[in-house]
C-alpha cells in the first residue's frame, strides 16, 4: 500500500459514528483503518468478478432443460420457515 497522503473530511451522523467506533474499540483498529478497509471491500473488482463468476456457475450447473421450473415463491418461503423452525426446535 502506498503512504498515505490525501486527507478526507467526511461528515457522517451519529449512528454511523458510534457503529465505527464500536468496532474500533473490538478489532482495536483505528476508525481510519476501518473506514479505508471499507473502501477497499466496496472497489475491489476481483471480489466482485468472482462472486459473479460463481453465481453464474451456480446457474448454469443447476439448469436442467428437462427438468419442472423450481418452487414457487410461496413454497420457497415455506420451506425457510420450516427450516427456521426446525432450528428453533434444536435451540
Amino acid at each position: 500500500m502506498s503512504p498515505l497522503e490525501r486527507r478526507l473530511h467526511v461528515l457522517i451522523d451519529q449512528a454511523r459514528y458510534d457503529q465505527l467506533t464500536a468496532e474500533a474499540t473490538r478489532t482495536g483498529r483505528s476508525v481510519a483503518d476501518i473506514v479505508r478497509s471499507a473502501i477497499d471491500l466496496h472497489f475491489d473488482e476481483d471480489r466482485d468478478q468472482a462472486r459473479r463468476a460463481a453465481a453464474a456457475r451456480f446457474l448454469l450447473a443447476s439448469a436442467d432443460s428437462d427438468s419442472e421450473p423450481g418452487e414457487t415463491w410461496e413454497e420457497m418461503l415455506a420451506i425457510q420457515e420450516a427450516e427456521l423452525d426446525r432450528r428453533l426446535d434444536l435451540a
